[in-house]
């Protein structure tokens, strides 16, 4: 039965976690798997979590199924949360949603939602995009495309090489997939007057916005990381959009996750939603409830809320401050550019302009572990080792 299934690559993350964990040196700094950690290097349960499940525990009457859709409730909360409540397509009954498997099943069901509306469609994605992007996406049918978005000589977003792509090669009814907030493997994020710009480029040019939000409230702010995302809402007549709690609750097992359909009436939004429904029934039939009733209780629980909120607004400046102490520790002869470039780009991850014999000599001289694409994992850093991390970029640079 099996003797014509061929060995698959290893998932390049998993070799760098692996070489990682074999890693004696006490002095190994991991910059590679992309989770939060705290100072101590532990990605630790936020105490909203611990209390909320307290509460859950004792008040739980059943573990019977919640459907194809998940918690609705979650999805009310997480939509107010990302949208605001004033949110016209939320107060209209415009958005039809559904509970997801984490902030991946939520784009898996995306696209095959995509492969029914619009079969002959490209979905572009940007250059570079995370990883599981791809294979997610592609895997349920959709051609893909690239368009060009990350500098790795400026370390910036190329905006109006961006749009100057798009305009000449994205069809109407084609998709654009785009970052929320703290692009991931960049951290190069899409300023507020690029995204007033880019929703009516795509608005005019009949595009479809597929917006990935996977971190927000861990870049600047939880009102500054939606800002692209309800501009575009407010601007293009449909919207998808994936979203994960895996970051910005700490719930990354209890795989956390939602994906949103805004239409242009009640009608059509109550009809993509038990599209979800049907397709989430074909791949694992029911979205687990755990992570989404934790989420839910939080964000209902005022002093659990609180908590959450003075939880996040820590992760958030322990990040902006690893991010501020690197960037004077490379701010010297030779790193300046990715002394500006790290300070001023957003969440946990930087793209830098080290070649994979760079990151082996990282790995192998220095006991610092990466992606070979460049990419960093900032919080796996800490103050005590931020100087010498500096130093052997610099020295392998």
């Amino acid at each position: 039965m099996f003797e014509s299934v061929a060995p698959r690559p290893n998932d390049p993350i998993m070799v760098v976690m692996e070489k990682c964990k074999a890693d004696t040196r006490p002095e190994k700094i991991d910059l590679g798997v992309g989770v939060y950690k705290d100072s101590s290097g532990i990605t630790t349960i936020l105490k909203s979590v611990k209390l909320a499940e307290e509460m859950w525990n004792r008040e739980e009457t059943t573990k019977t199924y919640v459907g194809t859709v998940g918690n609705q409730d979650f999805c009310k909360d997480m939509l107010e949360l990302m949208l605001g409540a004033d949110s016209q397509a939320l107060k209209e009954g415009r958005i039809g949603a559904a509970q997801t498997a984490g902030g991946s099943g939520a784009l898996r069901l995306g696209a095959e939602l995509l492969k029914v509306a619009a079969p002959n469609a490209t979905v572009w994605a940007s250059t570079p995009t995370w990883a599981n992007h791809i294979p997610l996406i592609s895997d349920a049918g959709m051609r893909m495309g690239s368009y060009p978005y990350y500098n790795r000589e400026t370390l910036g977003v190329d905006f109006e090489d961006m749009l100057t792509y798009l305009d000449g090669h994205a069809k109407r009814g084609d998709i654009i997939l785009l970052h929320g907030c703290c692009h991931n493997p960049t951290g190069a994020d899409l300023s507020p007057e690029q995204w007033d710009r880019l929703a009516p480029f795509m608005e005019e040019r009949g595009l479809f916005p597929f917006i990935d939000l996977a971190y927000f409230g861990l870049g600047r702010g939880m009102k500054e990381d939606t800002y692209g995302l309800r501009k575009v809402v407010q601007t293009c007549p449909e919207v998808l959009l994936a979203a994960s709690c895996s970051k910005n609750f700490a719930l990354y097992r209890e795989r956390t996750g939602l994906i949103a359909a805004i239409t242009q009436s009640s009608e059509k939004a109550k009809v993509l939603k038990s599209q979800f429904g049907a397709i989430q029934r074909k791949l694992i039939s029911m979205p687990p409830d755990h992570g989404a009733a934790l989420v839910t209780r939080i964000l209902r629980d005022e002093s659990l809320r609180k908590i959450w909120v003075e939880e996040l607004a820590e992760m958030r400046e322990r990040v902006l401050g690893l991010r501020q102490l690197l960037s004077e520790a490379l701010n010297v002869q030779g790193g300046e550019a990715m002394a500006a470039a790290i300070k001023n780009q957003n969440g946990m991850f930087s793209t830098l302009p080290l070649s994979p014999e760079h990151t082996e000599r990282l790995r192998d001289e220095h006991a610092v572990y990466l992606m070979p694409s460049g990419r960093i994992n900032i919080a796996g850093a800490n103050a005590s080792n931020i100087p010498r991390l500096a130093e052997a970029i610099l020295a392998v640079h």
